[in-house]
């Protein structure tokens, strides 16, 4: 009858380490995210040089792909997409930088140290690539178009901090580990492959995997040639009969194009693995090259570096 009987109040945190929790535990596991608690905001303000491998991944044909789907169906889609990659970062000490897109970024060793971060960057690409599997699996069951994606890693130093203006500031890494991990995700596309490493990460960890070697390349923006492979698998993968004459072929006809510089015995050696996988890519690229060559042979002083003009 107008007379008060209680009163409830309810109260929310909105403090300063709150807010710094909640973002953080957005872009990292929590037991990260409590290390770097407690070394306090400073820590991500204050820009660092660390030591670290960057992950890019971005979906391939996506435009082509979200052409037939409904705006709700893309948004569903990316998010299924993105939680079950990001999980492979966490589940491997990686911190998510940001999504762009479709794409992603992710970094190991940033914004705390880790000590075997290329091999921990390389577990969760190889974690991704497994995660795919199942993503398209489901989506095949649901009548839905399997998608595919391209991963590029890269090891090196940065500039790690909070960056940005006084509106919005998100930490971040760059440098130009981040600009190689980048190009070589747009690599994948070219090579027809689905994970590329640069030298720089697969030298730590060329004892733990199996890979094969795609180039010497100069990637747009930068003037040292940098050695790219493709990562096949773990040590311990198990390849069929074929595919290891295939690799094995391979690698001597690349020894042959670039050690020798002979290039009719290196057009033999790839005609004959082409003649036993006639879809592969890099295959089909070096046979372009060395017929070329024959025709117009290079120059005396010529490198084997392949010079890549675009992204």
């Amino acid at each position: 009858k107008g007379g008060v009987r209680g009163g409830l109040v309810v109260l929310e945190d909105i403090s300063q380490e709150k807010r710094m929790k909640t973002t953080l535990y957005r872009y990292m596991t929590p037991s990260v995210a409590e290390q770097v608690m407690a070394l306090g905001e400073d820590s991500l303000m204050v820009g660092k040089r660390r030591d670290v491998t960057v992950l890019f991944s971005d979906i391939r044909g996506y435009t082509t792909l979200t052409e037939s789907l409904e705006a709700s169906q893309v948004v569903s889609m990316l998010n299924e997409y993105f939680e079950t990659m990001v999980e492979a970062v966490f589940n491997h000490e990686g911190t998510l930088d940001k999504f762009i897109g479709d794409a992603l970024m992710a970094v190991f060793g940033a914004p705390l140290p880790l000590e075997n971060h290329s091999w921990s960057a390389i577990q969760a690409a190889l974690d991704m690539r497994q995660r795919l599997v199942r993503f398209n699996e489901l989506r095949r069951e649901k009548k839905q178009p399997e998608i595919n994606i391209g991963i590029g890693l890269s090891s090196g130093e940065v500039v790690s901090g909070n960056i940005g203006s006084h509106r919005k500031m998100e930490y971040t890494v760059i440098g130009d580990g981040v600009n190689l991990s980048a190009r070589l995700e747009g690599v994948t596309k070219q090579y027809g492959c689905d994970i590329v490493l640069s030298e720089f990460t697969y030298r730590p960890c060329r004892e733990l995997i199996l890979t094969r070697e795609l180039d010497l390349a100069r990637v747009k923006g930068k003037m040292q040639p940098v050695k790219i492979y493709e990562l096949i698998g773990r040590k311990d993968t198990v390849l069929s009969d074929q595919r290891q004459e295939f690799l094995e072929l391979y690698r001597r006809a690349r020894r042959a194009y670039i050690d020798d510089k002979d290039f009719e015995r290196a057009l033999k050696l790839f005609n004959q693995a082409q003649a036993m996988e006639p879809t592969d890519r890099a295959v089909e690229i070096h046979l372009g090259r060395i017929r070329r060559f024959l025709k117009t042979p290079p120059p005396p002083n010529w490198d084997g570096v392949y010079v890549m003009t675009t992204k």
